[in-house]
């Protein structure tokens, strides 16, 4: 004989019975926001479809109708309504389309927030002598950079946190490198992260939500060298200076040697030419003062050399008139 269950038995025991985490591809419809916060949508292929429940934190990307995605989590049935639904954890958009699409959606959201203002943007200290870099330091982006950096520059501390920049690990290695550096401002003066180009899949992590809010709230200027010159990741968006590849950042985080000492010489130039024209001005300024003095001064002492030899000479004349009287 079968045993008698309430409700909410048969209900633990149905979720007892389908608990476990699953993958579950298909495309969003009905999507929807609740409260700033909770998520609805439901998740269809051609032949069926399921409710999924979600946090807007939990997604980590803005979503809508007719994107594909792949999604993790696990089935349940709510005691209150007996609903069934996908409780989702995680989500990877699927496809060029939905990346481009959750792209455009994200940066609509952060321009408007004001995370790419202009305004905002920091100079980068000119001769700095700390760099901390954000790479994958087996990639080749990291070995231009270094490469580059030297042959302009050596002798600069830099500082390489290794990172995934591509994969399920990349966005979390990425926000834990800014935190990092911010947590530890003696480590560096400027960050630069870098990453050779790739698809947008390729580059999805630097269009993560969290990693853009990462460098938006570094306190260290930021310099963005991800992906190529056609390339652009929100992250580029959000850095205080944008170089168009890994290499460029090298060129831009430090000036060149050869052109410094160029420029240098330069300046000394024009100081031994300003300090001589300052010398000849003041030696100017010195005869013409002293040739002022001289005309000043030249009356009053002809006129008192006058006085003199007529005083002498009436003196000569008056001991010669007191001669005669002795």
């Amino acid at each position: 004989m079968l045993p008698i269950l309430s409700v909410s038995e048969f209900i633990e025991q149905i979720n007892g019975i389908v608990a476990g985490e699953f993958i579950i591809e298909g495309e969003v419809s009905q999507y929807k926001v609740s409260q700033g916060k909770w998520v609805f949508f439901d998740l269809k292929d051609q032949d069926a479809v399921i409710s999924c429940f979600a946090t807007v934190f939990g997604l980590g990307a803005p979503l809508s109708d007719g994107m594909k995605i792949r999604v993790l989590g696990y089935p349940k049935i709510y005691e209150k309504s007996g609903r069934f639904s996908f409780v989702v954890q995680k989500v990877e958009l699927v496809g060029e389309g939905s990346l481009k699409k959750a792209y455009l959606l994200l940066k609509e959201k952060l321009t408007n927030e004001g995370l790419f203002s202009l305004e905002r943007k920091r100079a980068l200290p000119e001769y700095p002598k700390k760099i901390g870099v954000i790479a994958s330091r087996d990639s080749a982006a990291w070995g231009d950079f270094w490469r580059i950096l030297n042959n302009r520059w050596g002798g600069i501390e830099v500082v390489l946190y290794h990172a995934a920049v591509q994969g399920a690990e990349a966005v979390g290695d990425l926000v834990a490198a800014f935190d990092f550096f911010n947590n530890n401002k003696d480590e560096a003066e400027v960050l630069v992260v870098i990453r050779g180009g790739g698809s947008l899949e390729d580059l999805a992590a630097f269009n993560d939500e969290r990693v853009v809010r990462a460098v938006y709230g570094s306190r260290i200027p930021v310099i963005s060298g991800v992906g190529h010159e056609r390339d652009e990741s929100l992250v580029d968006l959000a850095a205080d200076v944008r170089a168009s590849t890994p290499s460029n950042a090298a060129e831009i985080v430090v000036p060149d040697r050869g052109e410094f000492l160029v420029s240098l010489d330069l300046a000394l130039e024009h100081s031994q030419e300003k300090l001589f024209h300052q010398v000849t001005q003041k030696k100017r300024l010195v005869e013409q003062s002293a040739f002022i003095i001289a005309n000043t001064l030249e009356r009053p002492l002809l006129l008192g050399r006058n006085i003199l030899e007529k005083f002498e000479r009436s003196l000569g004349f008056l001991e010669q008139h007191l001669a005669g009287y002795k």
